[in-house]
């Protein structure tokens, strides 16, 4: 078994790709001192996603006869991501209904509206005598926050506590008590939510989905609960690791900087090629194994977590040739970040959308923009879920 060290959360990458090699289905020690069985070559990445062998909801296929879920956390973790068909399949269901093409379509001016006001604010502080900012307080976070809470109805006031709640709940090395009470905290938030919706319903997707219905079922408290926490979450996580280490990835590449500026034809495919190349999650949530699965080689006993580890699939030669380099007009087509088979990412429209109007805007307004220290000296968030800056540095001219 291999045992991941404490400086995995640097650099993830540097240990997938000798898994990849080497095994490409092994189990390992996490940092969080729990075992798993990590999945890290394309071919056999892909094929797990879509097996249903590969089960979500642990809690109704493993759990021991003497356990019983925390009350709060109970709630926030039945969501679409921890749950099989055919629960997932008619929950998925009413969501699309309320999470429409449209509905996200219509969200660009006000993205690009969203964007403008952040990015003078940026320019007002460069103005002021500011010689560099954090990209990430001042635009990667703040961005797809107002978003996804705007299109959920959460008031403009609320917006701030969800970093920390969520920065809680995705951390690798936050106790148990901290867990709790980011995940309390979110609970009453969205209870109390959900309650001033019913007492006055508005165009947002929180009153939509509460009015959701299909062949007479709807979702019920709990179900509304936790998809408000992973939309909240999953709805600005991934977007603000998109669009921050995106931007990293374009400085230390200059020459698909100035590619990508001179040819705006060039956007759709390079916000693919980031999503691959930068991959905003290291692996997917976990799975386990109903029974004993055969992957490149390695038979997977029953009942073991596996994680796909997504960014070492977009990073496999067989799949992308010259994987570790960025090419802004590559064909990133078929990359794994937003997941495959029945539980890809329902936001990835809305995520490929932010990330269009972000990089554009961004680097239209800062012609000159740079780092404003090494990038060696860049740390990274401690989740082994998340692949995230804590900060980025960065001067505007």
């Amino acid at each position: 078994m291999t045992e991941l060290p404490v400086d995995y959360f640097q650099d993830p990458l540097k240990y997938f790709a000798r898994m990849r090699d080497k095994r490409p289905v092994t189990a390992v020690t996490m940092p969080e001192g729990n075992r798993a069985w990590m999945i890290t070559r394309y071919t056999e990445v892909r094929a797990a996603l879509a097996d249903p062998r590969l089960a979500k909801d642990w809690v109704g296929k493993l759990k021991p006869a003497d356990f019983t879920p925390d009350p709060v956390t109970g709630y926030l973790s039945r969501h679409l991501l921890s749950l099989d068909p055919p629960d997932h399949t008619r929950l998925r269901r009413l969501v699309v209904k309320a999470f429409t093409a449209r509905r996200i379509a219509g969200l660009r001016p006000r993205i690009e509206e969203i964007t403008a006001s952040l990015l003078d604010a940026m320019d007002g502080r460069f103005a002021g005598g500011e010689e560099s900012l954090d990209l990430i307080e001042a635009f990667a976070f703040p961005l797809p926050i107002t978003v996804i809470c705007e299109l959920l109805g959460v008031p403009a006031a609320d917006q701030g506590k969800f970093q920390a709640w969520s920065h809680a709940v995705v951390s690798s090395v936050v106790t148990e008590e901290e867990f709790l009470a980011a995940g309390t905290e979110m609970f009453h938030y969205f209870t109390a939510l959900l309650a001033a919706k019913r007492r006055s319903p508005a165009d947002d997707l929180t009153s939509a989905l509460i009015a959701a219905r299909d062949s007479g079922d709807s979702l019920d408290e709990r179900e509304l609960i936790a998809l408000l926490f992973l939309l909240l979450v999953a709805g600005h996580e991934t977007t603000t690791n998109l669009i921050a280490t995106g931007t990293l990835a374009l400085l230390r590449y200059p020459a698909e900087l100035a590619r990508l500026r001179g040819d705006w034809s060039l956007l759709p495919a390079a916000v693919e090629e980031l999503l691959r190349y930068s991959n905003p999650l290291n692996h997917t949530t976990d799975r386990f194994t109903t029974e004993p699965v055969e992957l490149g080689g390695v038979t997977i006993p029953a009942g073991e977590w596996v994680l796909c580890v997504t960014s070492s699939a977009n990073r496999d030669p067989s799949r992308f040739a010259d994987p570790d380099r960025l090419d802004v007009g590559r064909d990133a087509t078929g990359h794994l970040a937003f997941g495959h088979g029945i539980h890809y990412c329902l936001g990835a429209p809305l995520a490929r959308l932010e990330g269009e109007v972000a990089f554009r805007a961004l680097l239209t307004r800062f012609p000159s923009l740079s780092l404003a220290v090494p990038s060696s000296s860049l740390r990274w968030r401690p989740s082994s879920l998340i692949h995230g800056l804590e900060t980025l540095p960065v001067r505007l001219g």
